[in-house]
């Protein structure tokens, strides 16, 4: 039987009398393209088996199937445990597609530029001590949310000093809940760190991603219980250790950069390598990052997401909107690739039936009039995801947009009379209602024989059509387009490895001249889709040892299986009053602020407490008490000459719980680079 509550998952293992033996243990991996499963054995660490489908929207839950489809049942029943990462967290931000979200922010913020459109800016907030420098205004709030609650998925509220007392941020948050029963993200919640506008940051992307993370949860969820499967989830966050399922849902944010982290994990354990850089290719985005000693470097500042700024300590990383599925179009007779991403050709035209003739018929289009969405090879498609707030204009624009019959720009021009604009198309997109079909490196590689698992044809004529825009053949139009996305990869691997040089000079040196390489004593892992394929070109551009390694079209699945459980928890205690440092002290933690009056009674509350909350938060994931440990890290600061007790203590209570691993020699017989044909 498998039981959820808040969707934490229990287990039995009992069939009558019977004890099940639970031998495997399953990875999934949600990309913006593909979501790929794998079967481990649990004994040795040996790949079983595995399978790539398609991911599908809306309904996730069709596309994890299909992954599950071709497992072995016998496997499935035996398997203990599930874990999952996703890159659709990082591509909802990467893409701006994500759902709205009602921002308040509580105090002093500055007027910088945030991820949300509905803001209000009130009174209220804290002092470094954490006391109320100004009263909240329920009467301006209650009216803000009234006004944009039709309008907005969630909301984030982000108080002024919050992280010394949390007290507005969690009242303002019961008000909302009562009045719309909607999530509510509070910034003291997803960092302790100084930093108002970052937390301010973090906390509107947090909200604007609980819907997508919500959906690909309760899709897997749905998914392990049609398939009998009865084993604990576990989820992996963006600095490379797993989370339960609840804590996915109440803090999305930490798994925006799940999808690298799982890269990094998963080369390092399809390898042997401890230390190696990881070129993870996508179908929305190619991104580099770097494992040493088993350890995925992380940031410490908190990593920067679409050009925001955040409090997310996540993986150290180089990423570029270029992936397999990027859109290729002309403008001003200039070649782009990206950074949004489209339907291939070669797969649109095995899913609708008009999209080839379509191709072969569609008038060119004026070099003149073209734009990302002015194209001889896009079209757009309806989705069944169901619309919210819309404008006048966008619902004009949706109703001519069919589901099974692709329309170009053209015809949709035809059938309003006149052209849409295209930002009210970019809105519909960006809303997740429109998607869109065009040429891309996949139908590249397809028309070079490279990959051909879909229509090549359709890919052929694509290319003929721009090609033909910048005076090229076929032929000659998708070389040029394979060496761009190569001379990428190496652009964003050297810009990883050495950021303090220029990346003009980087780019220049790699796209122009042949006679220098650059050269990296660190192996180069190449992960996901048909990677082989730029393995030649990316020789010619660095030196290095690059590696495919077997089953790298799965390396996130395999790697989602092997983060470690980690919690970090951070507190600090400083005296009530700098005039009398030796009695009453306040003690600043993520569940709220606590007066104590003797120093090393906090001191000690502090660490007990501290350890409480981490080892509960182990056990949660499902991990044993005996595979747990603590460690507790004291920073002071003590003036000179200074007789009472520290004016600041800062600890970190780190519990660290190990996932079992078996060694993978089955597959793995020597470090050499294994180079695959067709590992899509």
């Amino acid at each position: 039987m498998l039981y959820i509550k808040r969707y934490r998952i229990s287990i039995l293992f009992h069939i009558g009398t019977d004890v099940i033996f639970m031998r495997y243990s399953l990875g999934i991996d949600a990309g913006g393209t593909y979501t790929d499963a794998i079967i481990v054995e649990n004994s040795d660490g040996s790949i079983v088996e595995f399978n790539k489908s398609l991911t599908t929207y809306p309904d996730m839950t069709v596309g994890i199937k299909n992954a599950l489809e071709s497992i072995d049942t016998e496997h499935l029943k035996q398997v203990s445990l599930v874990s999952v990462s996703t890159t659709l967290a990082t591509n909802t931000v990467l893409e701006k597609t994500g759902d709205p979200v009602g921002l308040i922010l509580v105090g002093d913020h500055p007027s910088n530029n945030y991820p949300a459109l509905d803001i209000l800016e009130t009174s209220g907030g804290h002092d470094n001590n954490g006391e109320e420098i100004e009263n909240l205004n329920f009467d301006e709030i209650t009216e803000f949310v009234n006004n944009v609650k039709t309008k907005v998925s969630a909301f984030a509220v982000s108080s002024y000093f919050s992280i010394r007392n949390p007290e507005h941020e969690l009242k303002i948050k019961e008000l909302i809940e009562s009045r719309t029963g909607m999530p509510v993200v509070c910034g003291h919640n997803l960092s302790q760190d100084i930093g108002v506008y970052e937390r301010a940051v973090t906390a509107t992307l947090n909200a604007k991603l609980i819907p997508i993370i919500r959906q690909f949860i309760e899709s897997t969820i749905q998914v392990i219980k049609e398939k009998d499967i009865n084993a604990r989830m576990l989820m992996l966050k963006c600095d490379g250790s797993v989370i339960s399922i609840q804590d996915a849902l109440d803090k999305p944010i930490e798994t925006i950069f799940s999808g690298p982290a799982a890269s990094l994990i998963g080369a390092s354990y399809l390898t042997r390598l401890d230390t190696c850089t990881v070129i993870d290719v996508g179908g929305t985005s190619t991104d580099v990052s770097l494992i040493k000693n088993g350890v995925p470097e992380l940031s410490e500042t908190g990593a920067i997401v679409g050009g925001w700024k955040t409090r997310v300590r996540a993986t150290v990383m180089e990423t570029s909107a270029m992936g397999g599925d990027s859109h290729i179009w002309i403008q001003d007779k200039k070649l782009n690739i990206g950074p949004n991403k489209v339907i291939p050709l070669c797969y649109a035209a095995t899913k609708y039936k008009n999209l080839l003739d379509k191709l072969k018929r569609d008038e060119i289009v004026s070099r003149r009039t073209l734009d990302e969405n002015i194209q001889p090879t896009k079209y757009f498609i309806r989705t069944e995801k169901k619309h919210g707030h819309l404008t006048k204009s966008e619902e004009k624009l949706l109703k001519v947009i069919d589901y099974e019959d692709p329309r170009s720009f053209a015809d949709l021009s035809r059938l309003m009379v006149k052209p849409p604009a295209t930002q009210i198309m970019n809105s519909l997109i960006k809303k997740r209602l429109v998607q869109c079909i065009g040429f891309t490196p996949t139908d590249a590689l397809h028309v070079l024989g490279d990959y051909k698992k879909w229509n090549v044809e359709a890919s052929l004529i694509g290319s003929k059509k721009l090609g033909k825009l910048n005076k090229f053949q076929a032929y000659e139009f998708c070389k040029e387009v394979k060496q761009m996305f190569t001379i990428n990869m190496a652009y964003r691997l050297i810009t990883f490895m050495l950021p303090m040089l220029p990346r003009e000079g980087i780019h220049e040196m790699i796209k122009n001249n042949s006679d220098v390489k650059f050269k990296l004593d660190v192996p180069v892992v190449l992960l996901g889709g048909p990677v082989s394929a730029y393995r030649d070109g990316l020789d010619k551009l660095i030196d290095a040892d690059i590696r495919v390694p077997e089953f790298a079209s799965v390396g996130n699945a395999a790697g989602a299986l092997f983060g470690n459980g980690i919690k970090r928890l951070e507190m600090m205690i400083i005296p009530e009053s700098i005039n009398k440092p030796d009695k009453n002290y306040l003690l600043f933690s993520q569940d709220g602020r606590y007066k104590i009056e003797d120093y090393y009674q906090a001191l000690e509350f502090a660490k007990e407490h501290g350890k409480k909350l981490v080892t509960n938060h182990m056990l949660a994931c499902g991990f044993n008490k005996s595979d747990i440990e603590i460690k507790v890290n004291e920073k002071k600061v003590i003036p000179q000459n200074w007789h009472n007790p520290p004016v600041e203590t800062h600890l970190v209570i780190l519990g660290v719980a190990i996932q079992k691993k078996g060694t993978h020699d089955k597959y793995m017989k020597n470090n050499s680079s294994i180079s695959v044909g067709d590992t899509f």
